[in-house]
């Protein structure tokens, strides 16, 4: 590789790390706030299973809200996996089809961790 096309290559390494960073930050800021909202909705309850088939029954707010959160903060377990981009270490699975519900609290722990860390080191 030429010393030209070697500094081109880092342009485009340094572009994609900036949008890397950016989407986790996207997907830390959604799945925190999701989380803010299931929890105002109660502290403990269950999950939809995964995957989730519609029906007529109306889901709980409560219960849709933690699902929601909890989808959302897996996104972010996986991105920063595969990145390398969390802060806190010890990152829990991304969620699969069949993930219990201690699975789900995992991952919406690690965003909360993850958050509360961010926040500490950005006052303001």
């Amino acid at each position: 590789m030429t010393s030209s096309s070697a500094g081109r290559q880092d342009v485009v390494d340094d572009h994609v790390a900036s949008l890397a960073m950016e989407c986790r930050n996207d997907l830390l800021e959604a799945a925190v706030v999701l989380d803010t909202l299931a929890l105002c909705h109660g502290h403990n309850g269950s999950y939809l299973p995964r995957p989730y088939q519609e029906t007529s029954t109306p889901v709980p707010t409560d219960v849709e809200l933690r699902t929601d959160a909890s989808d959302v903060a897996g996104d972010l377990a996986r991105h920063d996996q595969q990145y390398g981009t969390g802060t806190t270490g010890d990152i829990p699975a991304p969620l699969e089809d069949g993930c219990t519900d201690n699975d789900r609290d995992a991952v919406r722990a690690y965003a909360r961790r993850e958050w509360i860390t961010q926040q500490e080191r950005w006052p303001g």
